[in-house]
């Protein structure tokens, strides 16, 4: 992974993370893409789980730029068919929505910058969804 790449989309969520919207607008994409996704999250502590997503995305991104990833099995532990049982197939439509999310909330997003935090995210996705 290039560092200029994972350099610019830590900026990047840095620009994001300033609106606390943007992980409530997260959630508004996701759970909107599909009633399965939105019943998944029925009894969810909503504020907790945007505490989560932030810190899972700021691991993803870490691990892009280096850090092992033992958090990221962990994660990937977690929401395997013995855990929440995320299906490898739904990582894709949480990416899209990550991107959507961004693209609204990143003044400086453009299509170059959304192709690098896809290549910055997706062997850290890659990790979590074999644990499936």
């Amino acid at each position: 992974m290039e560092s200029a790449d994972t350099d610019r989309v830590f900026q990047s969520y840095g620009r994001c993370c300033k609106n606390e919207l943007f992980f409530v607008d997260f959630y508004d994409r996701f759970m909107g893409s599909s009633p399965e996704i939105r019943a998944m999250f029925i009894d969810t502590d909503m504020k907790q789980q945007r505490h989560l997503l932030r810190n899972g995305i700021m691991q993803l991104i870490l691990h892009a730029r280096g850090m092992p990833g033992s958090k990221l099995r962990a994660l990937g532990e977690s929401h395997s068919r013995g855990g929440y049982n995320i299906r490898p197939d739904m990582y894709g439509t949480w990416l899209d929505a990550l991107m959507d999310t961004v693209r609204k909330h990143d003044p400086e997003y453009s299509d170059t910058l959304a192709s690098a935090w896809r290549r910055a995210l997706q062997p850290g996705i890659e990790l979590i969804r074999g644990a499936y």
